[in-house]
């Protein structure tokens, strides 16, 4: 990745799995004066990152960081609440609510 995509997918690993439109991607990924001179300077990257793996996209064309997905492991989603009582009762929960996201060097891979 080049420091314009880096900076991208730092602004968006903030997010954790929430999908972040490309105008919200532009506004704040960078300098206040790389926006006001190119407001749509984040578009095409995004459209790259996300051709290579690293991003996905919705219906409404937002962006966020791809999750890593285990293979032969599988997943089951676990309620904050849930969670929360089988921790107090000495249970470790896989999965559970963490961001889903790998680390910096998966991504570099792709």
């Amino acid at each position: 990745m080049n420091s314009d995509e880096r900076e991208i997918f730092h602004y968006l690993q903030t997010w954790g799995l929430e999908f972040i439109g490309a105008k919200e991607v532009s506004r704040r990924a960078s300098t206040k004066k790389r926006y006001h001179d190119d407001p749509d300077w984040a578009k095409p990257l995004l459209m790259g990152m996300a051709e290579r793996g690293v991003l996905e996209s919705d219906a409404m064309g937002r962006f966020r960081i791809k999750p890593e997905r285990k293979k032969g492991h599988k997943q089951r989603w676990v309620s904050p609440e849930i969670e929360k009582l089988l921790k107090e009762n000495g249970v470790e929960v896989e999965g559970g609510t963490d961001s889903g996201t790998a680390s910096d060097e998966h991504y570099d891979q792709l």
